[in-house]
């Protein structure tokens, strides 16, 4: 059987402005390979409430699975909560059990629970809390819908709070082989060998080293065997040119 899918949804202005370099797109594609959930899309939109909304809804179709990164904080334009609530048509208010657990996570540290910090207790109707151990504030899931904070110690603690939960397939294994000639020249023969691994999957990364053309050869695939297999004909094939 095909894998479980997934899909990323990175929120924020500070990302595609370049102020932020974002790392959880990184660390959630290595999770969900682990797991055998296939991560087949990554969008990035803007703090922008109708953006929002219909990439939620797309998504949220055309997937098993997806996780949203940024938006859940204090602040005016953590706006996600609401976007999302929307996206369902979900009523979303202050919830009791995400309150009790800001409120003793301030009182421990003697601050005052705020209106701004209250705005982290919010939860869409029907929502179920994402556990936060590094921060407190939760994230929520609606429907197959992971809400999470941009926050990367943050986003990758509520990221293993969900993993367990979901039901993965195979995890995909992987070769690499560096091959010392340029794309041109590797085409063919790799195009064929695709052809004849068809239920693999064959990347070409080039790359210029001290002046000298060359790729790196990475196979893709559920079962070791044939990705074992298919290596050692891609070496046979560039014997000459394997470093």
């Amino acid at each position: 059987m095909a894998n479980p899918t997934a899909a990323m949804l990175v929120i924020g202005d500070e990302i595609l402005s370049g102020r932020t370099r974002d790392a959880n797109m990184h660390h959630l594609a290595g999770q969900l390979t682990e797991a055998g959930i296939d991560l087949k899309e990554v969008r990035v939109v803007s703090d922008d409430r109708d953006a929002i909304i219909a990439a939620t809804r797309a998504l949220s179709k055309a997937y098993t699975h997806v996780f949203t990164s940024g938006g859940i904080g204090p602040t005016h334009d953590d706006i996600t909560a609401d976007c999302i609530a929307a996206a369902f048509d979900a009523p979303i208010d202050i919830r009791d059990d995400a309150r009790a657990l800001l409120q003793a996570h301030y009182d421990r540290q003697g601050t005052t629970l705020n209106a701004a910090r209250l705005r982290m207790a919010r939860i869409p109707d029907g929502a179920a809390l994402i556990d936060n151990p590094v921060s407190v504030a939760p994230g929520f899931r609606i429907e197959n819908v992971y809400v999470m904070a941009g926050v990367p110690s943050v986003f990758q603690a509520m990221v293993a709070s969900v993993l367990p939960t979901l039901k993965g397939g195979a995890p995909l294994v992987s070769t690499s082989t560096r091959i010392e000639r340029g794309e041109g020249d590797i085409a063919g023969p790799l195009t064929d060998l695709a052809a004849r691994f068809s239920d693999l999957s064959f990347g070409s990364y080039p790359y210029i080293k001290n002046g000298v053309f060359g790729s790196n050869i990475v196979i893709r695939g559920a079962d070791k065997s044939t990705v074992d297999t298919a290596t050692r004909a891609l070496i046979a094939v560039f014997a000459d040119a394997v470093k």
